[in-house]
């Protein structure tokens, strides 16, 4: 049972959480991250901070929307006490008059009486008194009981307070500082009244979840077909059957088309794409379609900007690109059908583009076969269709850069031999495994295989027959491993390596699966047991 803390309400408030049963098998970061996704318990929202700035819109940053803030308070300050200003002179203005009239009363209420109308005591007032029209109206105006004593005193004291407010007027128009500080105090008093505890939380955008959250971490079998159709599929799907059995249905297809690669990989890894004419593409792996073992797939131009006429030729599963140090401190091993081989830093591969980069600089008539991803210090053993394979260690190769054409790894036999296979030799006791193109195949030892230099033509591997068909895939194995064999009609079969005894490097081996008599081998993929994989990334 796992207890999940949904959400903090409010800071002061009392903290409820709820609490979820969750299967056996399920993830609590991913039950979680689906309540965030699908729920209101965490929401996101993005800010146009786009204002008008003396009449035109303008997108601004967090400065620019404090400076035009302030300045815009500050107008609005400075217009406000104009207006206070102008009104509070009004009323002043009006008051000397009322002080004129009750310092002159008796003249001027003589002057009243003895007035026509309204409009000859307004004249008269203004003439006697030097008063002006809004002064002489407004006394004329004036009720009676104005004219005592007490409230001669009252007009008296507004005068006084309405010429100390003029003087403080002027002074905030005379000094920013203090227009400044009226800012800074009606902000602190609507903190003050509007004011509480927040009651959300707030993250950093690194903390925010992203698509891949939502994605469980597990182990899927990559499919690519030979006209590029690609897909992943659950492990669980291929089951582990015996030798020499007729298999089962595998990757669906046309019946020109076949499965060329096959391997398993974790869906949050990256995956190097490497092409036949040299060019290399990054996908993660959750971003391959996902289909069942019958499926199609899809194309993988719709996935990469793959060149017309162009294929995909090796996948690397690579753990991560950000790691300064695991980049530094591996290599990409190259060889093409030409028995051309380049080792070049992981680095170099490290700055993804949608648009790929080149690889390899291949020759015209050669063709990028494999890649290898290596620590530095392996054995490499290149093997040709005619049977014959060599074994050469890695620090024979120098590191080149990433345009480079690269060095002799093997030299051919004839112009129809060419290069079928690549093995970097990585695990201690492995075996090099070799299957023919009609079902025959065998485990050897790698001590059969002497240490040589590059650029030989290497010793024989597999004793090329009628019977057996010309070399067509190599593989370094132990016990642990599935080998998944598929032919051009789309069958296929996994069997366990540990079934296959190890036999001499000359013979031609024994029956690994059944074809018909127009049928061949398409392609050969070792699938490292599970277990083994998660206890290596554990170790990681």
């Amino acid at each position: 049972m796992k207890a999940l803390a949904i959400s903090e309400m409010n800071r002061t408030a009392m903290a409820f959480a709820y609490v979820y049963d969750l299967k056996r098998d399920a993830i609590p970061n991913i039950v979680l991250n689906n309540l965030f996704k699908y729920t209101y318990l965490q929401s996101s929202f993005g800010i146009n901070n786009v204002a008008l700035v003396k009449g035109r819109p303008q997108t601004l940053n967090l400065r620019d929307l404090i400076v035009h803030f302030v300045d815009h308070r500050h107008e609005v300050v400075v217009r406000r006490t104009k207006f206070d200003l102008n009104e509070a002179e009004k009323r002043a203005h009006i008051l000397e008059g009322y002080l004129i009239a009750l310092d002159n009363l008796d003249e001027v209420i003589a002057l009243i009486r003895s007035s026509k109308d309204p409009d000859v005591a307004k004249a008269g007032l203004m003439k006697q008194f030097k008063l002006s029209e809004i002064q002489a109206k407004a006394i004329l105006e004036m009720r009676l009981q104005r004219l005592t004593g007490l409230e001669r005193e009252k007009i008296q004291n507004e005068y006084k307070e309405v010429m100390a407010l003029i003087a403080s007027l002027k002074d905030i128009l005379d000094n920013e500082h203090l227009r400044m500080e009226i800012i800074k105090n009606e902000l602190l008093e609507i903190k003050e009244r509007y004011g509480d505890e927040r009651r959300t939380l707030l993250v950093h955008n690194e903390d925010e979840i992203m698509p891949e959250d939502m994605i469980p971490s597990e182990e899927m079998v990559i499919t690519i077909s030979n006209q590029g159709y690609v897909k992943r599929t659950g492990v669980a799907e291929y089951r582990t059957q015996g030798r020499g059995g007729v298999g089962s249905k595998g990757a669906g297809s046309k019946t020109d088309d076949f499965t060329e690669h096959l391997f398993v990989a974790n869906t949050h890894h990256y995956l190097l794409i490497f092409t036949e004419f040299g060019k290399v593409f990054w996908k993660k792996v959750y971003e391959i379609p996902e289909g069942n073992k019958t499926a199609k797939g899809r194309a993988i131009q719709n996935l990469i900007s793959i060149e017309p006429g162009d294929s995909v030729r090796a996948v690397l599963n690579v753990n991560d690109l950000s790691d300064e140090e695991y980049l530094n401190s591996n290599f990409v091993i190259l060889c093409t059908t030409q028995g051309t081989i380049k080792k070049t830093s992981l680095e170099a591969f490290s700055r993804p583009r949608a648009n790929g980069i080149t690889a390899i600089t291949v020759h015209e008539g050669d063709r990028l076969l494999d890649a290898a991803l290596t620590s530095g210090g392996n054995d490499i053993i290149l093997a040709k269709s005619g049977g014959k394979a060599i074994r050469f260690s890695e620090k024979d190769v120098r590191p080149m850069g990433r345009t480079a054409a690269g060095v002799r790894g093997i030299k051919l036999d004839s112009k129809e031999d060419r290069v079928i296979g690549m093995v970097c030799m990585k695990r201690e006791n492995a075996d090099l495994l070799v299957v023919s193109e009609k079902g025959y195949g065998k485990r050897s030892s790698i001590d059969d295989y002497r240490l040589a230099k590059r650029g030989g033509k290497g010793v024989k591997t597999l004793n090329v027959t009628s019977k057996t068909g010309k070399l067509v895939a190599i593989k370094g194995v132990i016990d642990n491993d599935d080998l998944m064999i598929i032919n051009r009609s789309g069958i296929s079969i996994r069997i366990s390596v540990a079934q296959l005894r190890i036999m001499g490097r000359a013979t031609q081996g024994v029956r690994l699966i059944k074809l018909n008599e127009d049928d061949s081998i398409s392609s050969v993929e070792k699938i490292v047991n599970l277990e083994e994989n998660l206890e290596e990334n554990e170790a990681k």
